[in-house]
């Protein structure tokens, strides 16, 4: 047994401890803003976080993490050398913001104006994010064999542009606020991380850890976090055995679930399946070759075991894979990763660390995640491209507004059964130059939307016409069904209207740029520089 658990997790290098803080911080802080996010924003009791929702997320970070570690193990036999990293892998940080925000929170909010209670809500929500989180996984696997196919196809400034607009709305601008709102814990977090990785200064600790340890401080010292003693034992409480436990008949029940959501679904698998292609990518530059379709076959098993076992969140490889090297992370830090995460969820420690590390400690990581991503947009994409990348930026912005305009109407007292969401209160923002319309219209498939004008662009710019024309062709298609931009009102609440013409107005608009298109194409072109 001993022989066979070192063959598995390898020897021990210095490195491996550095890539393990660095990793574990990241998959640490993906599951605080879990906890903060279905609290605050879906009401999840603790018994279904605690005891359903972390165990599952436990399982798919132990299972990827663990083969991760066994692929870099044989790498090293294979080629015979012992600089192999493993490829760092977790919670996929867009996917969460996008199924809170995209999918369980809507679908909580129909089901209570729909006359449920609301633990029946939370339950509907739920089982709506286990069966998203299923259908990524599902495409991850697809993916593993036709993934390189699907890089042709799509133009990197479509995929990476759209990414950038909801972490540029759902997560940079959207922890910024709360930034500026505690500066102190915020704004000095912030500054550690940005000198830490961007001016490279080597901070005692790693950047990560040197970020949130002084965060922790400042929160602690200025009361900022002042937990009462009946926190402290409901988070000392929480820790115990929860094992996980299998959810396939509620997965199966509620299968019909992924066909309404497929506009948020189908995007964000594609997004994980061309992000793990670039990190391979990026790992073969730096000499370690993986197989891509094992690479992404790991991937989705790690999802759908998350699903199966009652999680809604899917994992994905993560960045940085030659930071990790660079660092001097081997195999070590993957596994070590996976058992210390997967073992904190089973026995709900997670409670606890929430209380003493506040998520404002934190969340200068995550604001880093959201620079990056959106400057990787631009720089991983041709410089003659940068107008499509702003163009695909745009309906995430407009979605992340649309969600915070709502949330301000819910708090002033509209979306109650008196006074529900109405044309009227359109119009009345409308006079005061509020487009309330267009934001709502453009957060419906705001990822379709993106990838769509991002793409047409691009074909533009390149003069290829045809395929231009077939891009706001499907987007005419897309918004006659109501797939993209029509919507109706809820009680409290805007949501997606399907049906046929339901988006009439924006199918015509995109039937005629794809006359335009067609006519230009026969058109002669301007000289460069004209």
């Amino acid at each position: 047994m001993r022989l066979k658990i070192q063959r598995l997790i390898g020897p021990w290098w210095p490195g491996d401890l550095d890539g393990f803080l660095a990793l574990g911080l990241n998959n640490l802080i993906q599951i605080l803003l879990i906890i903060s996010l279905c609290r605050s924003v879906l009401g999840y009791p603790d018994a279904l976080l605690f005891g359903q929702i972390l165990p599952a997320a436990g399982v798919s970070l132990l299972v990827g993490n663990l083969a991760y570690t066994r692929l870099a193990r044989q790498l090293a036999a294979d080629e015979q050398r012992d600089t192999c990293t493993a490829m760092p892998y977790g919670i996929n940080t867009v996917s969460l913001f996008a199924y809170i925000f995209l999918v369980m929170l809507p679908v909580k909010l129909a089901a209570l104006n729909g006359g449920m209670t609301e633990a029946e809500a939370i339950s509907r929500s739920w089982h709506a994010g286990m069966v998203a989180c299923m259908g990524s996984g599902l495409i991850e696997i697809a993916g593993a064999f036709s993934a390189d196919r699907l890089r042709r196809w799509l133009p990197r400034a479509a995929l990476l542009s759209t990414l950038a607009g909801i972490a540029l709305g759902y997560i940079a601008l959207g922890f910024l606020l709360r930034t500026y709102a505690h500066p102190l814990v915020g704004l000095t977090s912030l500054a550690v991380i940005v000198l830490g990785y961007y001016a490279k200064v080597r901070w005692p600790l790693p950047t990560g850890l040197m970020a949130v340890l002084l965060g922790m401080v400042l929160a602690w010292s200025s009361g900022l976090i002042t937990p009462s003693p009946g926190a402290w034992q409901d988070s000392i409480r929480t820790i115990s055995w929860h094992p996980p436990t299998l959810q396939l008949q509620i997965l199966w029940e509620n299968r019909a679930d992924l066909f309404p959501w497929l506009g948020v679904i189908v995007p964000m698998g594609l997004f994980n399946v061309i992000g793990s292609l670039q990190n391979l990518e990026s790992a073969e530059a730096a000499g370690d070759r993986y197989a891509t379709r094992t690479c992404l076959l790991i991937d989705g098993v790690g999802t759908l075991a998350a699903a199966a076992l009652g999680s809604c969140f899917p994992t994905t490889i993560y960045i940085g894979h030659s930071g990790f090297k660079d660092m001097g992370a081997r195999s070590g830090y993957s596994w070590l990763n996976g058992v210390v995460m997967s073992a904190a969820c089973f026995f709900g420690l997670f409670e606890l660390l929430a209380l003493l590390i506040p998520i404002d400690a934190g969340m200068a990581i995550v604001l880093y995640i959201g620079i990056a991503m959106t400057a990787q947009a631009f720089q991983a994409t041709p410089s003659r491209h940068a107008p499509a990348v702003v163009l695909g930026l745009l309906p995430g912005l407009a979605g992340w507004g649309a969600q915070l305009l709502k949330a301000g109407l819910r708090a002033g007292g509209l979306g109650t059964a008196e006074r529900p969401f109405n044309q009227e209160m359109v119009q009345q923002l409308a006079r005061g130059d509020v487009w309330a319309a267009g934001a709502f219209a453009l957060e419906q498939g705001q990822i379709i939307t993106a990838m769509l004008l991002a793409a047409l662009l691009v074909f533009a710019i390149e003069g290829r016409f045809l395929a231009a024309a077939s891009c706001s062709g499907c987007a005419a298609v897309f918004a006659w069904f109501g797939v993209i931009h029509a919507w109706q009102f809820s009680t409290a609440d805007t949501v997606v209207h399907l049906g046929w013409g339901t988006g009439q107005p924006w199918a015509i608009a995109y039937a005629g740029i794809t006359v335009l298109v067609l006519i230009a194409r026969r058109l002669p072109k301007q000289q460069q520089g004209n």
